[in-house]
This record gives structure tokens, C-alpha cells and sequence, in this order.
């Protein structure tokens, strides 16, 4: 954004507020990276005019830049609570896998990333994300190869050279085949270098500050992944460094079986007890939750990152996301691993969450109004940061999507909230980070989207060997 204050004007509004307002004809006022008004009808006089509301005597006016965005909706910037960049360089293998089996068939190619291929392929994934409204980003890496060089470094580069907030996860693994686990051996780290690791990620990147463009999570991957003694220590140390929590639960009948014969009890009871229930915790999945464990996440505020097309794609199952919502879990939507979900795509992980929500629960238990909350506060719940986006509101930082419904696809639809949330994905007008653009008439505007094909390409062909 070239000038000091961005007007866009005659837009549906949806501000995902507490009280779901929307605006048939609205405006928001973006000042620098922060939403200075919204509302019904058109911008007020002192925006228009490059008044500064904080300092009404001040001797300046502050440049101003207009959108006209009639024919769009306005909505928060998407919220993705869980993915893995890296797999980008493996999409396509697998195809007719179950969890497990697409893991085993996976683990061989994951251990010989490095950095100079997941970054590329980070930024694809990225890229794709942004350019279906996604500005944060909830990464979980959890591979980390010896000689593999600053992985994690490369994710956090590419997500400033994209510009999109970033929630990356410090994961890790200790439990391989010899032992018991899932993984084979040549895949995990020892439990102590994992620990040691996971604090040197949120001493070097962790930034807590309001307006953050990065925070690093701690992760342990899974329950049939990594040993009890490195779930508890990642708990205790992720609470000393005041960062939140991350792994994934209950996301399939496979893991249900694995932890009733190696651990006697369910995954929530299970993870409970070794203090990864709490309200700076999310698991990923929690597909396969009973009542006690959706009382549990309840009365602990533990947060839920919904990922219905990878569940779908690996035959996991559908989620029972209205009986947590009913709980009052906080759930986010997520595009999990971009091998097991090879769209890429959270925006239209809203209409997939609203469709799978009714065929499981019914045809009026899951609207799409719904699924869009989840997308965008749910989503900011989840991650600890609802004070700063999620919804339109005057304060929050200026995360926006400006989606184009005039077109052929969407014209004449009697209610622009349906064309994102039932509809074919809408293309993007303009999509804000911090008021600045990212993307523009669905192009990146920061890097080529060329460019950054060409470099995925790249990287795959570097990691198959070519």
C-alpha cells in the first residue's frame, strides 16, 4: 500500500464479529497495517478527507487510496491452523492410501528434504494457500533429516519472501520402528536433541509481539510417533517458553488401536495425562473424539484444527465438528498435508467443512456462515491470537480478502456469503497483510508465480533424484 490510508468501499461486508454483522454496502479504512473503520454505506467524512482520527489537531493529512469493490465480498483474511509445507514436493503418490500406509510409503522420500528443497516447496504452498485469502499460515514440520540444513529457516524465509503471517512448529519424532513406532528409524531424532532443538527454534524466530509475522510453535508429531517422555518434557518446555503447543490426536481408527495396546487408553486420555490438554494446545484432526474427550477439550479450551479434505482423501473420516462447537471448543480449518490434500487450497476448505458437517450431523448443522467463522476466528482462536485478526474490527491489524463475485461464476447470486461458502471458489480482488497487498487480481505481487513453479519443479526433481 503506496498510500497512508486504503478505502474500499461499496462491498458486502462480512466482519466475522461476535455478532456476525454484515454490511450490504460497506466500507472498511485501513490506516497503515491496522483497520481503522468499518461500516455500512460509504467511508466516513474524516477518512475521506485524510484526517487522522488519533490526532485530530495534527498539522498533516494522510494520503489516501480508494477501491472501488462494488461486486465483492470483504471478508477477514483465512486463518490456516495446520499443514505441512513440505510435502508439497510430494504430491501425488499414494493415492489410494490410508494414513498409515501413506506414511510408510512417504517416510523414504520425507528423509531426504533439506533445506534447499523445502523451501521452494514451502513457497508453493504456500503461494497457492494465499491465493485462495489464506494470510496466516500454520505450518507443522516435524522431519528433519541429518545434513538437512536450517529447514525450518527456510520455511520462515519463504513465508517473508511471500509476505503472509506465519505460526511455524518446532515437530519432532523419537519413537521409530525399532522401538514400536510407526516411523522407521533413519526418520527420528533422539529425544533430547529434539528438545534442545525445539527451544533453539523459539529462541532464534518466536516473536510474541502483537502485530507478528512469525511465532514457532512446539510439536511432537503424533502419539505413534514419539515417546511419552518427549510429549511430556514438550509440554513442560513449550509452557517455560510461554509458546503454544501442537500435534495431531484422534485421527483415525489406526491410532485408536494403536494407543488402546501400547498405552491401555484412548489419544485424549492418553495426551491428557501427560499434560497436552489446555488452552495453549490444538491437536490436529480429532476425528475420532467420544463424549469424553469433546468434555474434556471443553472444560481444558484445547483447540481443534478441522481438516476435511486430507480426512476425506485418506479415508480418516468427517470429524463431529458440531457437537465441539456445541461444547464450545475453539476449531479452525486447516489444509493438512499438501500430499494427503493436494489443492493446496483453505478457501475452499470452507465449503468442503460446511458439506462434510451436514453429512455427518445433517442438513441445518452445519451452515456456511459457520465454516466461514471457522476459517477466520476460529482459526485466530485456535492460535492464541483472536485480539489481532480473524474478524473485521476497528484495532485488529488490516488481514483482509476482497473475493470478486461479479463474475460468471457467482453474478446474480442472492447472497454473496454463499458464492465463497457453497460456491466455487471466488478469484481474489486484492488480499491484505498488514494493509499491504500480497495478492492483486489473483496474482502474487511479491514474487512470480512463475517463478515460484519453476522452482517447486525444481526442488521435486533435486529430491527424486533427476
Amino acid at each position: 500500500m503506496t498510500a497512508d490510508r486504503l478505502i474500499l468501499e461499496h462491498a458486502y461486508v462480512a466482519t466475522i464479529d461476535a455478532d456476525g454483522t454484515e454490511h450490504p454496502d460497506g466500507h472498511v479504512v485501513i490506516d497503515g497495517g491496522t483497520i481503522a473503520a468499518v461500516g455500512a454505506g460509504p467511508a466516513p467524512g474524516w477518512a475521506r478527507e485524510g484526517a487522522d482520527p488519533q490526532r485530530p489537531d495534527a498539522g498533516g493529512f494522510l494520503s489516501v487510496e480508494r477501491l472501488d469493490a462494488a461486486g465483492c465480498l470483504v471478508t477477514p483474511g483465512l486463518v490456516n491452523t495446520h499443514h505441512h509445507l513440505y510435502q508439497w514436493l510430494t504430491r501425488g503418490l499414494a493415492q489410494d492410501s490410508i494414513l498409515f500406509d501413506w506414511l510408510v510409503a512417504l517416510y523414504p522420500t520425507w528423509a531426504r528434504i533439506t533445506a534447499d528443497t523445502v523451501g521452494p516447496g514451502a513457497l508453493g504452498a504456500m503461494a497457492v494457500a494465499a491465493r485462495s485469502g489464506c494470510t496466516t499460515v500454520g505450518d507443522h514440520h516435524y522431519v528433519f533429516p541429518k545434513d538437512g540444513g536450517d529447514v525450518l529457516g527456510s520455511i520462515v524465509e519463504a513465508a517473508g519472501e511471500l509476505g503472509v503471517r506465519l505460526h511455524a512448529t518446532r515437530g519432532s519424532m523419537d519413537l521409530g520402528r525399532s522401538q514400536g513406532g510407526l516411523p522407521p528409524d533413519f526418520a527420528v531424532e533422539t529425544t533430547v536433541a529434539a528438545l534442545q532443538a525445539s527451544a533453539d527454534a523459539v529462541h532464534r524466530w518466536h516473536d510474541p509481539s502483537p502485530s507478528s509475522m512469525v511465532r514457532i510453535a512446539i510439536a511432537p508429531c503424533s502419539p505413534f510417533s514419539v515417546t511419552p517422555e518427549l510429549l511430556r518434557d514438550a509440554a513442560v518446555l513449550g509452557r517455560e517458553l510461554g509458546v503454544r503447543l501442537h500435534t495431531h490426536g484422534s485421527e483415525t481408527v489406526e491410532e485408536d488401536a494403536f494407543c488402546l495396546e501400547r498405552f491401555g487408553t484412548t489419544p485424549t486420555r492418553y495426551l491428557d495425562d501427560l499434560g497436552w490438554l489446555g488452552d495453549d494446545v490444538w491437536m490436529a484432526h480429532c476425528v475420532h473424539l467420544d463424549d469424553d474427550a469433546i468434555t474434556r477439550f471443553a472444560r481444558t479450551g484445547t483447540g481443534v484444527a478441522h481438516c476435511p479434505s486430507s480426512n476425506a482423501r485418506l479415508a480418516a473420516g468427517i470429524a463431529p465438528v458440531a457437537d465441539l462447537l456445541a461444547a464450545g471448543v475453539p476449531v479452525g480449518l486447516g489444509v493438512d498435508g499438501s500430499a494427503s490434500n493436494e489443492s493446496g487450497q483453505l478457501g475452499t476448505e470452507i465449503r468442503m467443512a460446511t458439506l462434510a458437517g451436514r453429512l455427518r450431523s445433517g442438513a441445518s448443522a452445519m451452515s456456511g456462515r459457520t465454516a466461514l467463522r471457522m476459517a477466520t476466528m476460529g482459526g485466530a482462536r485456535v492460535l492464541g491470537r483472536a485480539d489481532e485478526i480473524g474478524s473485521l474490527e476497528v484495532g485488529k491489524l488490516a488481514d483482509i480478502a476482497v473475493w470478486d463475485v461479479s463474475d460468471v461464476e457467482h453474478a446474480g447470486i442472492a447472497d454473496p456469503v454463499a458464492a465463497l461458502t457453497l460456491g466455487a471458489l471466488p478469484p481474489l480482488r486484492r488480499l491484505y497483510v498488514n494493509g499491504e497487498a500480497v495478492v492483486a487480481d489473483g496474482e502474487l505481487t511479491r514474487v512470480s508465480s512463475r517463478d515460484v513453479a519453476a522452482r517447486v519443479t525444481h526442488a521435486v526433481e533435486v529430491l527424486r533424484g533427476r
